[in-house]
């Protein structure tokens, strides 16, 4: 019995772990969906590519194995392009079966024509063609290994003919996993061995890379007295139950964890890749330990840069070190990390019942949601509410754009993860301008019965643009959103849909959405005029304010500013 190179891929597919396939069927795929339909892999029907590329992406982020997804020629597989990208980034296993027109078309102009490779090369750990039939196992085998030991995108450009063709398959390729441990040369660790116990002041700043390394991360953290600065995206498992944490630098961060950063004379960099030079020390002699060596002096100058596991340095490092007893420089950074969060509180505390400000409703949230919850976030001011007022506890995920900063990743995201875990309470916190950039899949969610919790920031604008605007000290403009009823767009695609207005009745419609049995979108009017401020106001940006204020007031928006200032500067 004849192999077609369709089932031998969806076999080598299933075979390294995938559950899943994410697309929209259609031409060249056909034969390839036919497979899946016959097979032990579930296909799930988007609306938009670009989701489908979300959705695996968010699958694949939150359990580490891979999942798939598929495209026509064309525009089918170029939909998936963003979403493509942001996985990529996220560090997802995802492989992409991107199809092309028949081989005896290509190279003439024919419709649709595409070349794939170009395309999707920077967005991919691998990237390659099945040019015969025979080669389908052997392709998929080593797109799927990549995907799964470089954590990114993998993608497998296949012509329509090639999939209904018959295949030898007579070697089983399959993907081999290694889980190696690698940690820097001894001259390396006696080197930083001895900027550690040479200095006065120092902070740990701990990124995604040190996942896993947890209890090890805070064990030195104590022998050393040092604070923990931690980026956006290690915030589920650094900040839990963790007396050394003092939150994040950068703009979304907090006052203490810039002053932390700002203040060392020596920052030891574990598993990040932050981008922001700005907000590197300017005096402090740096260390960074990364796995991948490309990584090393990137975003800023490093006396010592080293290869090695965060998790397996840290306990070279500690028969190294000589513990310490001073704690003045962890101790200022603990006691303004203790205001930072009294400051969050207070915000969230405001009551004004016509008034809902959206770090009230995270807040809300953060008390009602379950304690294994898992949440998304759209890129933009969602994320940062995410960020600054949700609880991290050991058991709950959180998953933002942070690297692509793409818009409406939020519940795309969701689907792909809710899928991967059935059990659990999944909630996006989507922007407004996200949501309705693709609203469509809101019929996926019913289609495939899946009780994802939508929450919808409302602020009738592109919040965080407006802001950058502001602070700039430009007129804000092209930013305001004409927005619908959202809880009455979800019903009409037969979804649990309400809308809260009034901080009065916040609570009560919070609960009523989350106890709801399957999918459900609550829309919220959030204060418009809130700004997402950074953890530490610099003069220039004051000026810039004031002068949109006076733009503002010249152009007959006083109330505008009486608000702004109102929810933001005056206590």
């Amino acid at each position: 019995m004849s192999t077609s190179v369709s089932e031998v891929i969806v076999d080598t597919l299933v075979q390294a772990g995938t559950r899943r396939c994410y697309g929209i069927v259609g031409d060249t795929i056909n034969h390839f969906t036919d497979a899946i339909r016959r097979s032990e892999l579930d296909w799930v029907h988007v609306r938009h590519e670009e989701v489908g590329g979300l959705a695996a992406g968010g699958e694949a982020y939150m359990t580490g194995e891979l999942a798939a997804c598929a495209g026509t020629c064309g525009p089918g597989s170029l939909h998936f392009l963003n979403g493509i990208f942001e996985s990529h980034r996220n560090g997802a296993p995802v492989v992409l079966i991107a199809s092309n027109v028949d081989r005896h078309e290509e190279g003439l102009g024919f419709p649709q024509e595409v070349d794939q490779k170009r395309l999707y090369e920077q967005c991919s750990v691998f990237c390659e063609r099945i040019s015969h039939p025979d080669q389908a196992r052997r392709i998929t085998a080593q797109a799927a290994q990549a995907a799964l030991a470089r954590r990114g995108v993998a993608v497998v450009i296949v012509n329509g003919d090639i999939l209904q063709e018959s295949c030898a398959d007579s070697l089983r390729w399959t993907v081999n996993r290694a889980t190696p441990v690698t940690i820097p040369s001894t001259d390396e660790l006696e080197a930083i061995a001895e900027a550690i116990n040479g200095a006065a002041r120092i902070t740990l700043y701990v990124g995604i890379g040190a996942r896993g390394a947890r209890e090890r991360l805070i064990a030195f953290a104590e022998r050393i007295k040092a604070p923990i600065v931690h980026t956006t995206r290690s915030k589920e498992f650094v900040e839990p139950d963790n007396p050394y944490n003092v939150g994040m630098t950068g703009i979304l961060g907090n006052r203490a964890g810039m002053e932390a950063v700002a203040d060392c004379d020596l920052l030891l960099t574990l598993g990040t890749d932050f981008a922001y030079t700005q907000f590197y020390p300017d005096e402090a002699r740096i260390i960074q330990v990364d796995i991948d060596p490309t990584r090393l002096g990137r975003r800023t100058p490093v006396e010592i840069g080293v290869v090695g596991d965060v998790g397996a340095t840290l306990d070279a490092l500690s028969e190294r070190v000589a513990p310490r007893d001073s704690e003045k420089h962890l101790q200022k950074a603990l006691n303004q990390w203790r205001r930072d969060q009294d400051d969050y509180r207070a915000r969230g505390a405001e009551q004004d019942p016509d008034l809902i400000h959206p770090q009230q409703l995270t807040q809300v949230l953060d008390r009602l949601a379950a304690q294994d919850a898992i949440f998304t976030a759209d890129g933009g001011s969602p994320m940062v509410w995410l960020l600054r007022h949700l609880s991290a506890n050991g058991h709950r995920r959180f998953l933002t754009s942070l690297l692509h900063g793409t818009m409406a990743n939020a519940y795309p995201q969701a689907i792909g993860i809710q899928q991967a875990y059935p059990d659990r309470q999944v909630i996006a916190l989507c922007g407004d301008g996200g949501m309705t950039m693709l609203m469509g899949d809101l019929l996926t969610l019913v289609q495939e019965r899946l009780p994802v919790k939508l929450l919808v920031f409302n602020n009738g604008s592109l919040g965080f643009v407006e802001m950058e605007q502001r602070v700039e000290g430009l007129l804000d403009a092209y930013t305001e959103l004409k927005n619908p009823d959202f809880g009455k767009v979800a019903e009409a695609c037969g979804l649990y849909g309400a809308r809260v207005d009034r901080a009065d009745r916040l609570e009560e419609a919070l609960a009523s959405w989350l106890a709801h049995d399957g999918p459900a979108l609550l829309d919220v009017a959030v204060n418009r005029f809130e700004l997402v401020m950074p953890p530490k106001i610099e003069v220039g940006q004051v000026a810039s304010t004031a002068l949109f204020g006076l733009k503002a007031v010249l152009n007959g928006r006083t109330d505008e500013v009486v608000d702004l200032l109102k929810n933001n500067f005056v206590k």
